[in-house]
């Protein structure tokens, strides 16, 4: 098999290189705006040199046809550690939300000599049976299998799936902000030239059962909203509970989201783990 050229990972910095380095993953379909910029200033203030990027196939890195992703998950592992390369970064606390926090979970596994802490965000246990868990709600399950309908070509049809998808996902507790949520996702949407090619994240395949959390080496911290529909609490209960001296930080209210309301909760909580 012909090996593929490497891809371009765009990434953004915040901060003074000579801070201790933290490294931000998003999940899937999501790209680094989905680290909005105020909040990796937040976390730059606190003395921390943040970056961010864009995972390969959203933003403005590499793209592949839509439904024929030709990596693996194994591979957006890997370009993690690019990225922190790119920044001439020897080992940083690697923060990862949803597929972020599994892809954040196997970097910390797979190469702990360059990660100092991590801290995973909505996310499940990596190597864990989770079966007994509760599993995504309904109400989230028949939202998301509109997304099926959708023509990731089509601007304005993009547009409002996926304001709908953000209120879904939202706090029960905050306000949800339809202003400041689509003019953010109609950046993206335009950024990245099109959302189609993000999609292959949910095809891709590999790396997530070799691994198992429970042999993490490193401090672990968990930040889990209270109400997340697509993995409720007990997953983030059970990612601490796998790992001895791990801290959970539980978002009242919170769901599978950064709501800015609760950005100083969470801002806190990253930049004093180590």
């Amino acid at each position: 098999m012909t090996a593929l050229p490497r891809p371009e990972i765009v990434s953004e910095t915040f901060g003074n290189p000579a801070d201790p380095a933290i490294l931000l993953i998003m999940g899937a379909m999501a790209s680094m705006l989905w680290w909005p910029e105020a909040f990796c200033r937040q976390l730059a203030e606190r003395g921390r040199f943040v970056i961010r990027y864009d995972n390969r196939d959203t933003g403005r890195s590499t793209k592949y046809k839509p439904g024929q992703p030709p990596y693996a998950f194994e591979d957006m592992v890997d370009d993690a550690i690019r990225v922190l390369d790119d920044h001439n970064v020897r080992k940083a606390h690697v923060v990862g939300m949803s597929m972020g926090g599994m892809i954040a979970q196997i970097v910390a596994l797979k190469y702990p000599e360059r990660v100092g802490a991590l801290t995973v965000i909505s996310s499940s246990p990596l190597g864990v049976d989770t079966s007994g868990l509760p599993g995504t709600s309904q109400a989230y399950k028949e939202h998301s299998a509109e997304g099926a309908g959708v023509d990731w070509s089509n601007r304005d049809r993009v547009l409002d799936y996926m304001v709908k998808d953000a209120r879904a996902l939202g706090s029960t507790l905050h306000p949800f902000d339809e202003r400041r949520t689509r003019a953010m996702i109609q950046e993206d949407y335009d950024r990245s030239g099109g959302l189609g090619s993000a999609s292959n994240h949910f095809l891709l395949k590999g790396g997530e059962q070799e691994r198992r959390i429970n042999d993490l080496t490193v401090p672990l911290l968990v930040i889990h909203g209270a109400t997340d529909p697509i993995f409720p609490i007990e997953h983030g209960e059970a990612l601490a509970d796998a790992v001895p001296g791990a801290r959970l930080v539980r978002i009242e209210g919170g769901g599978h989201e950064l709501h800015r309301n609760d950005w100083l909760q969470i801002v806190e909580a990253i930049a004093t783990h180590r």
